[in-house]
């Protein structure tokens, strides 16, 4: 930790009055004054025109001051997305399951050397101002995860405010680095505020909200991430609150933003919330009136969705807010005095930083350290739930391992993720590397809405007989229009010709979109793949292509056409019966129309996986289910409407039905039942929890998710990751999805029984806590003290958290987190852990939205897990004699 770091987190200790905030305040405004120095004679040599069409995620070149071309519009959520493999990690709630800050924030650092590695890629190849390409992320999602429902809860780190701000604040600081005055990416939190759901709504929703639940919930993660973390942008969201567009909002942009955490960054819109100010909300009467309430609210930024078609004409609305008088010029260059501020401080603009001093480039991206550090990131997200004895299982026992990810692979990365990501080993492959001494078998289970993984390199083979596919880009005859008319482009598109000698060939390991890393193929191309399919066993395959604009051939006939499919669609797929060996005559074309994405998928099913079932279990010890969802059900605004899912929220808690069943047949068979999740939010386990013999919850694990669950099955490695998120029984059990008060949600509201509670998770060994000791500072701070004891015959990971109870005052929480600490103990070893709360931390909020340190009677728990829950917990009573307010 350097200077200083420690001086700033030592001011923030001592946070309780206005006066230190505007210390903290000037402290980190230190950082970018030079940058701003530099923006600001930028500014002064463009013209009007020039400036305006810096206002967009897609800012064009200004060749005549040596300004290269930049798109705002990269995403890193827990991964870099780019034309080559780049590492995945866990989805952010499997990064909230670690209950390590630290560790996330290694990943972040990791993240963010890829981040720059693409974008010295791209530099290289002439493709700046291409998605993925710059200097900053819109990343972190810090948003609550409130209801159990939304299809994008998995972005976040749960349910919880105070997990999420750690979380959002380690992966701010991992992205950006140390340096103040200087950035490695910029990070982005989103979305700025009061936004989860559900996505069926999002673009027109009036969300009313409490000060009380404002205040308490959905705002104390983005004051962290902006006044402790540091972050350099902030992302506002499409839904409006109280009556005003969250781009648009005065009380978010205005008065806690730039105000009360003195936020000296840029502020991007969620792509096309600007447009919905007038579009959807009818806040504004037209686009000009629209940029204009933006802007003047803060607005730095604005992602348009016709920037992805290099649509002509987004800069009118401004161009008329100007003329209209709605707008200035002096509005206009504020926002890009924030913005070009930015990029001085990242490098891309030379005169601050040399891009040299990045030290990041291509070789730096998929690293073995970054695959390394994603199986350990893995590993550690895993949350042992329930274990009566089975785990670990026996070096040399014989396993069937079953349900429908069992051999999956893109479940494995969830959303926001690249089709390019590292190696991805599933749970089934991750099990026989685990325990090469065992007899695994994998049982295909029936065709059903999770399938579609990509084909291996293994199974696919070109004409010359390497392993792979030949693909061969014929560039587009003519010139490409700098930009279209709005929907000029598909008439474009109707009579543009393609070359017809590829301009590039060469062998991919499979299809996916990789062309941003050759500067020869233009963005409008056809790519074509062509070889063979050559399956590793005789069976009834589901195959097919997933993506949208494109089409497949087998065995020299058309196969499957995704020419008009939509964005986000489930794959489409065929079931056909393969035989092993035999090469299968194969093509893929795609025309790419500046948007690509197009994979070659399939899946190994079974038409009676019943019967096998029964076959199989008499020759096994154990039966590993491997159950859940997919990121493709659980998604973004899907249009996708299936049993138990619609528009890309969920519409039940409970396992898809067919799932559901095979856990029952299998309990059947009488041997011992280990179920394995993935999933992105809350199922209901009650029927695992009372009929399973051990329940892991492995979240989207990442690529090497399925070793880090054969590690911890077979007991090389002891688990220790616990809940996010509460897992309820029903959606019964709620609110409604579309209500966004927090009385009966989350832990801290909800007064019934979970199925598990946040914070659980067991281990391989036992661990206890001696009595808790607790001191007053002078400084207003708590001080909490115990030492913890591995009493078990293993060594391993305990996460210990320190949760308050506070006096009965109308608004405050049942039980709420405010500490943990993960440590690692041998058998029989002790460590004294010291949690220091401070005024902040000792802090509720009243029912009229005041945040105070409440005059009263508090008890502090420290422990495996929420008090009261049935894990070894110490509490201890205490008492503060005058209230204190604290500034939000």
């Amino acid at each position: 930790m350097n200077l200083w770091r420690a001086a700033f987190l030592s001011a923030l200790a001592l946070s309780t009055s206005g006066m230190v905030l505007a210390q903290q305040h000037q402290q980190q405004a230190a950082g970018p004054e030079q940058a701003e120095a530099l923006a600001a004679r930028l500014i002064g040599r463009m013209t009007t025109d020039e400036k305006l069409g810096q206002l967009l995620n897609t800012a064009p070149a200004i060749p005549r001051l040596e300004v290269p071309a930049y798109n705002w519009w990269t995403e890193s959520l827990h991964g870099a997305l780019g034309p080559v493999p780049t590492t995945n990690f866990p989805e952010p709630v499997g990064l909230a399951a670690t209950f390590d800050d630290a560790l996330v924030g290694r990943a972040a650092q990791a993240i963010s050397a890829e981040v720059r590695g693409l974008h010295a890629l791209a530099r290289t190849t002439g493709r700046m101002g291409r998605i993925g390409t710059g200097l900053d992320t819109w990343s972190p999602n810090i948003n609550i995860f409130r209801d159990p429902r939304w299809g994008r809860g998995q972005e976040t780190y749960g349910e919880d405010p105070f997990l999420t701000a750690r979380m959002g604040v380690a992966f701010v600081r991992g992205m950006q680095g140390d340096d103040p005055t200087r950035i490695d990416v910029v990070a982005t939190p989103k979305h700025y505020a009061v936004h989860s759901g559900p996505e069926s709504t999002r673009h027109e929703a009036n969300v009313y909200v409490s000060q009380h639940d404002l205040v308490d919930t959905y705002l104390p993660a983005f004051r962290a991430a902006i006044v402790e973390g540091g972050a350099g942008s902030i992302m506002c969201a499409y839904n409006r609150i109280d009556g005003q567009p969250a781009c648009a909002s005065d009380l978010l942009l205005k008065d806690h933003l730039r105000g009360h955490w003195g936020f000296r960054g840029y502020v991007v819109s969620d792509c096309d919330a600007v447009k919905d100010i007038a579009a959807n909300h009818h806040y504004a009467p037209d686009a000009a009136s629209a940029v204009a309430a933006a802007m003047r609210a803060g607005v730095d930024n604005e992602c348009n969705n016709a920037t992805l078609t290099d649509t002509d004409g987004l800069t009118n609305p401004y161009r008329e807010a100007l003329s209209r008088g709605l707008i200035s010029v002096a509005d206009i260059d504020r926002s890009l005095m924030r913005l070009f501020a930015a990029r001085y401080r990242t490098g891309d603009l030379p005169g601050l930083r040399p891009l040299s001093t990045q030290t990041s480039s291509p070789r730096d991206i998929d690293t073995p350290a970054h695959r390394a550090l994603a199986l350990d990131v893995a590993e550690k997200s895993l949350v042992l739930l329930k274990n009566k004895g089975v785990l670990p299982l026996k070096p040399h026992a014989r396993i069937a391992v079953i349900g429908p990810l069992g051999d999956a692979t893109r479940v494995l990365r969830g959303n926001y993720s690249s089709a390019l990501s590292g190696p991805q080993v599933s749970v089934v492959e991750g099990l026989r590397q685990a325990m090469p001494g065992a007899q695994i078998r994998y049982l295909p289970f029936a065709e059903t809405y999770t399938d579609g993984d990509p084909i291996p390199t293994t199974a696919l083979q070109t004409e010359s007989g390497e392993p792979g596919l030949t693909a061969r880009y014929y560039n587009v005859v003519g010139r490409i229009p700098d930009r279209f008319a709005p929907g000029a482009l598909n008439e474009w598109l109707k009579s543009a010709r393609f070359e017809d000698r590829p301009v590039v060939t060469r062998v991919e390991a499979n299809v996916a979109s990789r062309s941003l890393d050759l500067s020869s193929v233009r963005d409008v191309h056809r790519a074509v793949w062509t070889g063979y399919l050559v399956p590793s066993e005789t069976g009834r395959y589901r195959l097919g292509i997933a993506g949208f604009n494109g089409a497949m051939t087998l065995d020299g006939q058309p196969f499957v056409d995704l020419t008009k499919a939509s964005w986000n669609s489930l794959p489409t797929m065929r079931t056909v019966t393969l035989e092993k060996g035999r090469r299968y005559p194969i093509s893929v074309t795609t025309e790419a129309r500046i948007l690509t994405g197009i994979n070659l998928v399939w899946k190994r099913v079974s038409d009676d996986p019943v019967a096998e079932l029964r076959t199989v279990a008499k020759a096994s010890d154990a039966l590993v289910a491997v159950v859940g969802l997919t990121s493709d059900l659980e998604a973004e605004e899907a249009p996708i409407s299936v049993p138990g899912f619609k528009g890309g929220d969920k519409t039940t808690l409970d396992l898809p039905a067919d799932q559901q069943a095979l856990l029952e047949q299998a309990k059947a068979t009488g041997r011992p039942l280990i179920v394995v999740l993935m999933n992105g939010s809350p199922v209901n386990l009650a029927w695992a929890k009372t009929n399973a013999d051990a329940i892991i919850e492995a979240w989207y694990p990442g690529q090497a998710g399925g070793l880090a669950v054969g590690h911890v099955l077979s007991g090389k490695t002891n688990p220790a990751g616990r809940l996010p998120l509460t897992f309820y029984r029903s959606v019964e059990d709620l609110p409604p999805f579309g209500n966004y008060a927090m009385k009966g949600r989350t832990y801290r509201y909800f007064t019934g029984t979970p199925v598990y509670p946040f914070g659980y998770g067991l281990s391989y060994t036992s661990f206890a806590y001696a009595p808790l000791t607790v001191k007053a500072g002078a400084d207003g701070s708590m001080t909490v003290t115990t030492e913890v004891r591995n009493t078990g015959r293993r060594e391993g990971d305990e996460v210990a958290q320190l949760y308050l109870n506070f006096p009965k005052v109308e608004g405050v929480p049942r039980v709420a987190l405010r500490g943990f600490q993960r440590v690692r103990l041998a058998p029989g070893e002790r460590r004294g852990l010291t949690f220091t709360l401070s005024p902040r931390d000792l802090s509720a909020v009243d029912r009229d939205g005041q945040r105070l340190v409440m005059k009263g009677d508090y008890r502090a728990s420290v422990g495996s897990g929420q008090p009261d829950t049935g894990v070894p917990v110490r509490s201890a009573p205490f008492r503060i004699d005058t209230a204190t307010s604290i500034a939000d």
